[in-house]
């Protein structure tokens, strides 16, 4: 009677702990049907059709979510297509999964100088450089790609009142007027 609660606790620990551990597959073993669709979409962002390499990369994560070489892929489809804020967001889960990656580290950088965003891609490129003891390609490309600076800003067309000349404006009012 005195061991039955301590009994009962230690039997329903051991059966969550048995039970966890033998379904799921240890992290280092991704899918290898996502490892397929990860090289499918590569190869088309190679060809340049992004559309495709989008498709194929985001069935990737649906198949294993954890597989963080999609993750870096779809920031370069989204860096491809011009779309800085998005790849962003991709490198960021990418890095969710392994904070050391320095590809997604490099391809953030990118996107945040695309973006404008200078200082916090120099924040990455100081977290290559403290990760790569030795210089590495990845952070060449990032300093120069924050030497180079943001893209210039991209002016679009603004609605404008255009006024008539004082001519034309009486001659359009009597028009209107039955």
């Amino acid at each position: 009677m005195r061991f039955s609660p301590a009994a009962l606790a230690l039997a329903a620990t051991l059966a969550t702990l048995s039970s966890s551990s033998m379904g799921q597959k240890p992290d280092a073993q991704i899918d290898p049907r996502s490892m397929a669709l990860l090289a499918q979409g590569e190869g088309l962002l190679k060809a340049g059709n992004t559309a495709g390499a989008e498709d194929a990369l985001e069935t990737a994560l649906a198949v294993d979510p954890r597989n963080r070489a999609a993750f870096v892929a779809l920031g370069h489809v989204a860096t491809a297509q011009n779309l800085p804020g998005k790849a962003v967001r991709f490198y960021r889960s990418a890095l969710t999964l392994d904070p050391n990656d320095v590809s997604a580290l490099a391809g953030q950088g990118e996107a945040m100088v695309q973006k404008g965003a200078v200082e916090r891609a120099k924040v990455n490129l100081a977290r290559i450089n403290q990760l790569c003891k030795a210089p590495c390609a990845v952070s060449t490309q990032l300093a120069a790609v924050i030497a180079k600076g943001p893209p210039p800003a991209v002016q679009t067309a603004q609605a404008t009142a255009t006024v008539p000349p004082k001519g034309q404006e009486q001659a359009t009012q009597k028009q209107q007027k039955p």
